[in-house]
């Protein structure tokens, strides 16, 4: 029973109120495991459809007569269109809802991923591909905020992870299949599989996506998205996680644009299939992406950070060996440091907005492909001067950044601590 204090406290006729229970989708609860699903496919689909040339580049060099850096631009111009758009497309979903706005950007990415294996030339073929970048820019971002307002807070960071875990299947099933097809009858069927895969996918993420029950439409008046992007642009926190988003992506747009040529030529001289298996550590990635919940709970966001950077760096320095195994797990070790690093800082967005959350998912996104199509270019310039030690040296570059960065969010949080209330990042 209530004691006679707790009840001189309630006013005479007042009634108690009850919190509002939430009816937000969470592990276990209905809707959550068909939203999961859904939303992993869509991420097999946009990694496989964004990859799907980056280990096929040494076949395209050959076909059209050019060098590797200008067949990267096969994957900098998805990458860097898909950062060019997103903000506009995030834009949109704020307007017309993020179910609608990933459901079209599927639709015309699929279209185009079956036209692509006909393109004439290589200019063709890099239109193509921002064609198909600019339209896989609704997604990521709507992703993001569709997570943010359907799934309970307790639940984001670990349905963000299976988001990113769809990426990374998606980006190793791409490469995988495109491998060992391409070896068989060339690169342009390995892209015309993978456009049928992500065709299946999208059907699947239409149908299962459940409808949003806490969005509410926003305006697309220019004015007020300007002033929502100043807004998020003048918080050092979000500032940090983008810088870290797009560092990490250098890093992993460097590597995987460039490993193809390494592992073919001497002193490995592999065939194309065992070079697109090599992509199956991809499954690493999975994994670190997917329990990046656990990994912030025992260390912290800086201090998860921190383990991916170093992570990401011991693969790097690894990959300089001339052994196989040892080139090997230094991937698995660059890949698993990149996918948990890319997770934390992803759901770190998503927490620390408050407002706007498809243009501050869209402003993250936006710089992680930013940071792949530097990392696609500026790898493969490295590798042409230098051979893989460019490449790596790159790769080291940016790890320092993700480290110098974190390492500033730390002591910021040190001095806000010493000033008053800190807020978490």
């Amino acid at each position: 029973m209530p004691s006679a204090s707790t009840e001189a406290s309630i006013p005479v006729g007042a009634v108690p109120t009850v919190p509002a229970p939430d009816c937000r989708l969470a592990p276990g609860g209905p809707g959550y495991r068909r939203m999961s699903l859904a939303l992993f496919l869509a991420g097999v689909a946009t990694f496989a459809l964004l990859y799907s040339t980056q280990a096929l580049l040494p076949l395209v060099s050959g076909d059209f007569g050019v060098s590797a850096s200008e067949a990267s631009w096969t994957v900098s111009a998805a990458t860097g269109a898909l950062a060019l758009f997103v903000l506009p497309m995030s834009a949109l979903s704020e307007r017309f809802g993020r179910r609608t706005m990933m459901t079209a950007s599927l639709a015309v990415a699929v279209s185009v991923g079956l036209l692509v294996p006909f393109a004439p030339s290589l200019g063709a073929l890099v239109a193509l591909r921002a064609v198909q970048g600019a339209a896989l820019a609704g997604l990521p971002a709507s992703a993001t905020a569709y997570l943010a307002e359907e799934v309970r807070p307790k639940a984001l960071i670990t349905a963000i992870g299976l988001f990113v875990a769809g990426n990374s299947v998606g980006g190793m099933s791409g490469r995988v299949i495109t491998g060992w097809v391409a070896q068989e009858w060339g690169w342009r069927v390995a892209v015309g599989v993978i456009g049928l895969l992500a065709v299946a996918c999208a059907v699947a993420f239409r149908l299962l996506l459940p409808a949003p029950r806490h969005f509410t439409p926003g305006s697309l008046r220019p004015r007020v998205l300007a002033r929502t992007v100043r807004g998020h642009l003048a918080n050092p926190l979000l500032r940090r996680l983008y810088a870290i988003g797009a560092l990490f992506m250098t890093v992993f747009g460097g590597v995987y644009t460039v490993i193809g040529y390494r592992l073919t030529e001497a002193p490995f001289s592999l065939p194309q299939g065992i070079v697109g298996s090599v992509f199956l550590v991809y499954l690493v990635g999975t994994v670190s992406a997917s329990t990046a919940g656990r990994l912030v709970a025992r260390l912290g966001r800086r201090g998860s950070l921190y383990l991916a950077g170093g992570t990401t760096a011991s693969g790097l320095l690894l990959s300089l060996a001339g052994s196989l195994p040892l080139v090997l797990l230094g991937l698995v070790l660059i890949t698993a440091g990149f996918f948990a690093g890319h997770a934390v800082a992803s759901s770190a967005v998503s927490h620390t907005a408050t407002h706007g959350r498809a243009q501050a998912s869209a402003l993250y996104q936006s710089a992680y492909y930013v940071g792949s199509s530097a990392g696609s270019t500026l790898g493969a310039v490295a590798f042409h001067a230098g051979g893989w030690a460019g490449t790596v040296g790159i790769g080291l570059l940016a790890v320092l950044g993700v480290v110098s960065v974190t390492v500033l969010g730390s002591h910021a949080a040190r001095v806000r601590a010493r000033r008053g209330p800190a807020l978490t990042c």
